[in-house]
């Protein structure tokens, strides 16, 4: 696990003056059936979108807080990811974006049963946001919405 310490001193400062909001942690929702019976959906916070999409905004002060569905059906291996920030290493993501979507992973679950189906469409958003306020009051609820559209039973939060 990484420490203060290990940052540079210009990410260290900025952690350590950035005003945290303090959220009261309520309990998330409980699987209201078997998982080999449940559709599950994964969300990431890579910044990946597919060759089609536009990527991330990188200009927009305080960071980029749209979103992007990315299809079941998308192959894994032509994800790209429009994270640039220096205090975030790219190489394992760019290696196997299946670390931070792992798609390929919950479609080998699914064909073993073990889930009870994939769901049509994951999201991936911005990590890194300094100002995440509209990702929280605008592009979070959209997502959950479609979420609860596509029947989803589960999600899988894959921050980066």
């Amino acid at each position: 696990m990484a420490r203060l310490s290990d940052l540079k001193p210009v990410y260290r400062l900025f952690m350590e003056a950035y005003p945290f909001r303090s959220i009261d942690w309520r309990p998330g929702a409980v699987l209201s059936k078997p998982l080999a019976e449940s559709r599950i959906a994964l969300v990431t916070s890579a910044g990946f979108y597919t060759p089609e999409q536009d990527p991330f905004d990188e200009s927009i002060l305080g960071g980029d807080w749209s979103y992007r569905e990315i299809a079941a059906s998308t192959p894994v291996a032509s994800l790209r990811s429009a994270q640039t920030s220096d205090a975030f290493d790219r190489f394992g993501i760019e290696t196997d974006p299946n670390l931070a979507l792992p798609l390929d992973r919950l479609r080998e679950l699914a064909a073993a049963r073990i889930i009870g189906a994939v769901a049509p469409r994951h999201f991936s958003i911005m990590g890194s946001l300094s100002a995440p306020g509209r990702l929280v009051s605008r592009s979070a609820p959209e997502i959950a919405s479609k979420l609860r559209a596509d029947a989803v039973d589960g999600v899988l939060l894959t921050p980066v």
